[in-house]
């Protein structure tokens, strides 16, 4: 359906058995797991789907390396338990979405054999926790191979490195995916939809009131059950609920660089594992580029944070200690921060240490809030949540929760040398075939049809996305605004900055075709885009 299709359903009176505030990872795997149990199921995002944390994060489908280290310091059931389901979720979520997710190896690079047996048990238990869910065996790798898989590493004295997997997957691709299947399963979904109000009827929710932030219309959308998963944001609805109740959440910020392909090989990342503070840091391919995350500092909760120029400084810093080849900040092609909801503890001495497992909560009159939780571990987190909700709000579901066997849109009919397909059928270029095979999957023929349509133009000559990408998310995947086709839908800009802006005005064009825009509208995107680029990017 399209977002004028999705609005018109949410606007009329009809009540729904949830309604689901958040459209980042969270709320969309909410949104999926309650509509394919036959829920009736809306979800509503006051930005674009995954426009906060979720489309800014490392990149990793990953069980956690560093939460695996503090469970056996501290003999911490809970940091145990984050590790485990995360592996159990990563070998999920491979599966299900084949087009967005990759196994990925790491090389740890070892300076002194005393790091050899420390970081080598830890990577062999991490592959023992995750059982047949595993992706690959972790092994000692001589100084030599260490040097032939991530040749800019310094061999200045390398003893040695660990070679482990993990997966690798394109978060915000993930989060309008995972929009469309919900809304295959029956759900409602719109983006660019605000909470402003929770509607209350002898003391319980029965509902909100919200805006249409693209063209200010406010109506109210009515439900048995409201969940909150705002994540960064969602003690601010629970504050609509109870003005008074306190946080439970505190956010940390992690930033991430973007450097040309040549600071990292095409298939091998690199994991540090203990940086100058304690913290763990990736350098890792990532669609033709390197991206290097991440930093943890304390931050506030906003919409759209700017990174900071000493978290820059310090992955600049570290990634000097670790490369043969000289890095200035000229070399950054794009820079992000995401906010992490953290669970709130006052005891805690610095965000590091507060843990990334999830809470639900259900408030006296009925808001059930979850919170904490990586992208890893959505799928289990959606199914913690309606299964609570199921309860709370007394549903009757069709079927029992099956997300862990449910192929995502792209993942059915799904083939591996699908861009040869594209290749032959179309006459693609080979980078712009693998990037639309990669990014959607069984459905990239769809959007290769649209090159009859003359528009299979690239939107920058060095990046291998289309014109017919442009059209396609307009009208398949409710992108409307240009920031939301540029940085979230083909992720131009998380990759490269000055690129997006190039290609803004051709992005715009094709949009107000689409959408028919007139020049005000136009130049109201001009304008946020370029604030985007500016301050988020």
């Amino acid at each position: 359906m399209t977002r004028e299709q999705n609005l018109s359903r949410l606007q009329q009176d009809e009540s729904f058995d949830l309604l689901v505030i958040g459209g980042g990872a969270t709320g969309c795997g909410i949104a999926l797991d309650a509509a394919s149990r036959g829920l009736k199921t809306a979800l509503i995002e006051k930005n674009d789907f995954s426009e906060g944390t979720s489309s800014r994060s490392t990149k990793l489908v990953h069980g956690g390396v560093r939460y695996l280290e503090m469970a056996i310091k501290r003999l911490d059931r809970t940091q145990y338990n984050l590790v485990r389901d995360g592996l159990y979720e990563r070998g999920v979520l491979l599966k299900n979405a084949p087009h967005l997710a990759n196994r990925l190896p790491l090389v740890t690079p070892l300076y002194s054999w005393l790091e050899v047996p420390y970081i080598f048990a830890g990577l062999k238990l991490y592959d023992i926790l995750a059982g047949k869910m595993g992706i690959g065996h972790s092994r000692i790798v001589s100084r030599k191979e260490a040097l032939k898989r991530f040749p800019m590493l310094k061999s200045e004295g390398l003893k040695a490195g660990v070679l482990y997997y993990d997966g690798q997957f394109n978060d915000a691709r993930m989060a309008v995916t995972l929009v469309a299947t919900a809304v295959r399963q029956g759900a409602v979904a719109a983006n660019h939809v605000e909470a402003l109000s929770l509607v209350k009827e002898d003391g319980r929710i029965t509902g909100a009131q919200v805006r249409d932030n693209i063209d200010g219309e406010r109506f109210t959308i009515r439900a048995r059950g409201v969940i909150n998963a705002a994540g960064p944001f969602a003690d601010g609805i629970r504050r609509m609920d109870e003005p008074d109740v306190a946080p439970i959440l505190k956010a940390s910020s992690g930033i991430h660089i973007v450097l040309d392909k040549r600071f990292a090989p095409p298939e091998t990342g690199l994991m540090i594992p203990k940086t100058e503070d304690g913290r763990v840091l990736f350098i890792l391919p990532w669609q033709g580029h390197a991206l290097i995350g991440t930093t943890d500092e304390p931050a506030e909760i906003t919409d759209h944070p700017r990174p900071k120029e000493e978290e820059v400084a310090y992955l600049l810093r570290h990634i000097r200690q670790y490369f043969d080849l000289e890095i200035t900040e000229q070399d950054i092609k794009s820079t992000w921060s995401g906010l992490r909801p953290l669970l709130h503890d006052p005891k805690a001495a610095d965000t590091a240490r507060l843990a990334r497992d999830h809470i639900i909560q259900v408030s006296d009159s009925g808001l059930l809030t979850i919170a904490g939780g990586k992208w890893t571990t959505y799928r289990k987190m959606a199914q913690d949540a309606v299964e609570h909700a199921v309860k709370t709000f007394n549903l009757s579901p069709a079927a029992a929760c099956f997300t862990d066997h449910l192929p995502l849109v792209g993942a059915e009919d799904y083939r591996e040398d699908g861009d040869q397909v594209l290749i032959r059928d179309f006459n693609l270029a080979g980078d712009v075939a693998a990037h639309l095979h990669r990014s959607y999957g069984s459905e990239a023929p769809k959007v290769a049809e649209l090159v009859r349509e003359g528009l299979g133009e690239r939107l920058h000559p060095d990046h291998p996305v289309i014109e017919a990408e442009v059209a396609y998310v307009v009208r398949f995947e409710q992108a409307e605004r240009a920031s939301d086709v540029l940085v979230r839908r083909t992720t131009l800009a998380l990759l490269d900055k000055e690129a997006a802006g190039v290609a803004a005005e051709r992005v715009i064009a094709i949009m107000a075709k689409e959408l028919s825009w007139d020049e005000p509208r136009c130049q109201a995107e001009r304008d946020l885009f370029a604030e985007r680029l500016q301050t988020a990017l």
